[in-house]
């Protein structure tokens, strides 16, 4: 099958997925609380005529599946609701936050891919000696740790007691109160970069250090440990032997045999780490008050604001989707044995 058939019907099937996110999000959100309080401001609390009108607008006083088919018909309309917590229609606080949450959510990955791959390869090589056992102790903490316990004390330790990082924002409060923050892509870094701004890009990346690696740390245990059993499976196989045998140099074996083989489980792994990563968002973001759609979801749990979680939550399946479409993709062109069928 054609790679372009095999996208299209992969797009095709991410419709029914969608449709149930969507009806579990809906019902979840539908028995937590009362949407009605959303749209209900200060003025006019406790008003039971407004509160009817609401309601009415709404279609709350209608079943059920009358008020999901007609979310459902706003959301295609582009109306995803008004997020309180926001103080402005979700369909707006997405693009606003998103920026935020894509570039921590970028930084994080590169960093667990550039570090976990080749400790991975390196315990691999180095079966059972030290190093291996060290590193297989490091991947034993990453994934034993809790996302929260860890943005906690990096927090207190880096930049309350040493002072070495900032404990939060993007960026300090200077350039934003010199006019100097630039917004091309929504991306600090990137649009430092555009418009030649050094020295916010040097402070943009210093705000990053600290959530990165807080977000990071259990992805890189994750990819180091699959990494290790996957190439240890590799060096393993005939071919492997057989280029032993021919005199290739071991340098040779690791890097341009068996590292390509060993890469493609990994693969998925780091595709589903960046959809978790988004998950996770939510606690890092709001430890390191990162304004992001992890820290805006947080609140919105905390207010109830139902749009804001159900748009938060079809964002993230989206994105899970479109990463799987293209670990897939992916795998096609790593392993030509791998038929898109």
């Amino acid at each position: 099958m054609k790679m372009w058939r095999y996208v299209q019907r992969r797009l095709l099937l991410i419709i029914p997925v969608l449709i149930g996110v969507s009806l579990v999000v809906f019902m979840l959100t539908r028995l937590a609380g009362d949407p009605a309080a959303a749209y209900i401001s200060d003025k006019h609390a406790g008003d039971p005529v407004y509160y009817e009108q609401v309601v009415k607008r709404l279609h709350l006083d209608e079943p059920y599946y009358v008020q999901y088919w007609y979310w459902l018909e706003a959301l295609f309309q582009g109306d995803w609701g008004y997020s309180k917590t926001a103080t402005m229609e979700v369909s707006e606080a997405i693009p606003y936050f998103f920026p935020a949450t894509i570039e921590l959510a970028l930084v994080a990955v590169l960093m667990a891919i550039l570090i976990g791959i080749p400790l991975g390869m390196a315990s691999a090589v180095r079966r059972n000696k030290p190093y291996d056992h060290a590193t297989r102790v490091i991947s034993l903490i990453g994934v034993s740790i809790p996302i929260f316990w860890l943005g906690l004390i990096l927090l207190n330790i880096f930049s309350y007691q040493l002072g070495w990082f900032p404990n939060g924002n993007r960026y300090d409060l200077d350039f934003s109160l010199n006019n100097e923050i630039p917004d091309i892509t929504g991306l600090i870094l990137v649009d430092s970069l555009l418009t030649g701004n050094i020295e916010l890009f040097v402070n943009g990346a210093w705000h990053l250090v600290l959530p990165a690696v807080c977000l990071a740390f259990g992805s890189i245990a994750i990819i180091m440990r699959i990494m290790r059993n996957s190439m240890l499976e590799v060096l393993n196989l005939d071919y492997i032997k057989t280029a032993r045998a021919k005199g290739v140099p071991e340098k040779d074996v690791i890097h341009k045999h068996a590292r390509k083989n060993a890469m493609i489980p990994t693969t998925t792994v780091i595709g589903l780490a960046f959809g978790g990563l988004l998950a996770g968002a939510v606690l890092t973001e709001s430890i390191f008050a990162w304004p992001g759609l992890g820290r805006w979801s947080a609140k919105a749990m905390i207010n109830i604001d139902t749009a804001a979680i159900m748009g938060f939550c079809l964002l993230v399946a989206i994105i899970y989707l479109i990463v799987n479409l293209i670990v897939d993709l992916m795998y096609a062109w790593m392993d030509p044995r791998v038929r898109l069928g």
